[in-house]
């Protein structure tokens, strides 16, 4: 494992987000992490597991869904390069409640929840770093709410695709269209009449 290689993707991905954190703490983090690469199409946690590590996606990408009472999927959210997955216990949960697979081969820097909880409380960077992602979840989850009460399906696959720009292509259909609280067949009415327009 080189060390220095993960502090500086954890600096860049800091920086991107406009947040400060010290290197020595970037490394204490790199320090009590460990690292798995996934293949695409795997899961990686499931629901009713123990929330006792989350994970920042280093590369690749995963998604989380829930299951519905007839075993259907419905997709919550994406976490691509640069963001967190597996977090449902920095938010109060003990038990996992939704599923997270890859879409991609995926590398991920796993963390103990309570090793950050506690970083988050001994060190003020951590501490701002950790306010400002939790009013940019906040803000995701107003948006979500917005989406869906105030605008139609195309308003909300146009807004997806402002949000994950580079997501559109890339991601099954069907997964978009669960997002998006729509069926597949809506969404390709959708992407028709947008392309017809253009």
């Amino acid at each position: 494992m080189d060390k220095n290689y993960f502090v500086s993707q954890l600096k860049e991905f800091s920086e991107s987000y406009q947040i400060n954190v010290d290197e020595d703490i970037l490394g204490e983090i790199v320090n009590k992490a460990t690292f798995r690469v996934i293949s695409k199409g795997e899961i990686i946690a499931s629901i009713g597991e123990k929330t006792t590590a989350a994970a920042l996606v280093l590369s690749g990408l995963a998604r989380c869904y829930y299951i519905d009472n007839d075993g259907n999927d419905i997709t919550r959210g994406f976490a691509p390069e640069g963001t967190m997955c597996m977090d449902e216990g920095f938010f109060g949960y003990s038990e996992r409640i939704c599923m997270w697979e890859t879409l991609e081969e995926t590398t991920l820097m796993l963390c103990k929840t309570e090793d950050i909880k506690k970083l988050i409380k001994e060190n003020v960077a951590i501490k701002d770093a950790w306010i400002l992602l939790l009013e940019r979840a906040l803000r995701y989850k107003i948006y979500r709410e917005n989406g869906f009460l105030v605008e139609n399906a195309t308003e909300r696959y146009i807004h997806f695709k402002k949000m994950y720009p580079n997501l559109s292509e890339t991601v099954p259909q069907k997964h978009i269209a669960t997002y998006l609280g729509i069926a597949p067949e809506s969404l390709s009415r959708i992407r028709r009449a947008m392309k017809e327009t253009d």
